[in-house]
């Protein structure tokens, strides 16, 4: 509009600083100056009424989320700063400081733990980001992660295949599709079938925190989030030891986070799992355009982004269950999603317990083919969606929930969730919520999450020499 206003202001003095030689050419300069003047106030008026729909609209807006929010407005929604530890949900017997997040961040990408690999040649190999990096939205940005005997990267991780020295049943892969740690900090309890975790829903589950398996962790006593990085050590074959931290230069960091611990406890899978934690919780996707809007940058969103995020929070009902800062919920649900299945999967085949989600791992009938309702920033990061990963769009599992017809045949009308049904939306709302959920709540910098370097100066997230390649490292 400025622009607008120069030019317009530049042709006035033009007509008015002309040398006029009879009345004619007076009464012409009159009606270009006449003329001039109707179409800037024009503009004027058609920018004012512009302004005041898109005031109007995010007036809407804020509406819809005090609404949502059960009273508590955008604020709601909005996610803490990275560094704000004290505003970042966390478990009281792990507060989140700055040298342990420091810590964590380095573990969760330090390729020198990977020390219990099935064959010497994964020894080093992998990581806690072989199958959680940055490039893939804290996904493996393929439909299942290969951690133990994946080989390659890609340009963000979508080149990691199966080394041919490995076996299918042999690799470190999961029979669901890997879960992203973003935002995990608004998660009690994790994995799929929330099994990781002591409090929440867990408590009466203690019966299944079976012995010998990742289960028992839950033993400890820490959230979800804390006994998801203790047990993945072990799960993902790597280990911590006073002797490897020495070997990898982590001794003084170990020292300076838990001073608190015996030394003789103070290097191990626990104290390597609670940092890693801490660091995972500071993943927060608090860059994203809706995010910006939040606080109170209100060009931050697109107009059809700003209907989509409409629909969201209001008549498409996607926060009956997608609610709160990470969107997400500690709710289980069942939607007739197609379990991991087809070309391109390693491991054993998908068992009962898998399939049936929380019922696996409660044992109750009631909770059989729920799946932990998922955060929804970064999507498009990894284009691989529901827990068996089929989807490849957002707009397709926007369509499938719209429409609300199980694909799943194992799964019992019955069993389906009572908020699986048909939405009515058409085609342009499903664009704009499609707009929303892939744009809005996407932050373009992540990479600020990945340490510049290891103490140990080994390339990562994975380190065979596909990877070493692919990623550039020396």
């Amino acid at each position: 509009m400025e622009s607008w206003s120069v030019s317009y202001l530049l042709f006035l003095r033009k007509i008015c600083c002309q040398p006029l030689h009879d009345s004619r050419q007076l009464y012409l300069h009159m009606w270009k100056l006449t003329k001039a003047v109707l179409c800037l106030c024009c503009c004027l008026l058609l920018a004012s009424c512009g302004s005041e729909e898109k005031a109007e609209l995010d007036q809407e807006l804020q509406d819809v989320l005090k609404e949502s929010s059960g009273g508590l407005g955008s604020g709601f929604y909005r996610l803490p700063s990275s560094e704000a530890y004290s505003q970042i949900p966390s478990d009281p017997k792990n507060p989140i400081t700055e040298a342990k997040v420091e810590l964590g961040k380095a573990l969760f990408h330090e390729t020198g733990l990977a020390v219990r690999p099935k064959y010497t040649e994964g020894h080093a190999c992998y990581s806690c980001a072989s199958c959680h990096h940055a490039g893939g939205g804290f996904q493996s940005n393929r439909v299942q992660g290969i951690g133990d005997g994946g080989w390659g990267y890609g340009s963000s991780g979508e080149g990691r295949d199966a080394s041919s020295i490995y076996s299918p049943d042999s690799l470190d892969v999961q029979p669901i599709r890997t879960p992203s740690a973003l935002n995990s900090a608004y998660q009690r309890l994790m994995l799929w079938n929330g099994q990781f975790g002591a409090g929440g829903d867990n408590v009466g589950t203690e019966a299944n925190w079976t012995e010998g398996t990742p289960k028992a962790v839950n033993h400890l006593g820490y959230h979800g989030v804390e006994i998801q990085a203790i047990a993945g050590l072990k799960v993902h074959r790597m280990d911590v030891s006073l002797e490897l931290m020495n070997t990898l230069g982590y001794t003084e960091l170990f020292d300076e986070v838990f001073s608190e611990f015996d030394p003789s406890e103070r290097y191990t899978r626990e104290t390597a799992g609670l940092a890693i934690a801490a660091f995972e919780r500071s993943i927060l996707a608090n860059k994203a355009p809706f995010q910006e809007w939040i606080k109170g940058d209100f060009s931050a969103m697109t107009e059809d982004q700003k209907k989509g995020a409409m629909l969201f929070f209001g008549d498409g009902n996607c926060y009956q269950c997608h609610n709160g800062p990470g969107l997400n919920s500690m709710e289980f649900h069942a939607l007739g999603m197609n379990d991991l299945d087809g070309s391109g999967i390693y491991g054993d085949a998908v068992d009962d317990a898998v399939q049936k989600g929380r019922g696996g791992f409660t044992g109750r009938a009631q909770d059989d083919y729920k799946f932990k309702v998922p955060q929804l920033y970064n999507l498009t990061d990894s284009p691989f969606y529901g827990h068996g990963g089929n989807f490849t769009s957002v707009r397709s599992v926007i369509e499938y929930k719209n429409a609300a017809v199980s694909e799943n045949t194992i799964v019992p009308q019955e069993a389906l969730s009572m908020y699986f049904t048909p939405l009515g939306l058409s085609n342009v709302e499903i664009d704009q919520l499609s707009t929303f959920i892939e744009g809005a709540l996407y932050d373009a910098d992540l990479e600020r999450y990945v340490p510049s370097g290891l103490p140990s100066g080994l390339c990562f997230p994975n380190a065979d020499m596909q990877s070493v390649e692919d990623l550039g490292c020396n």
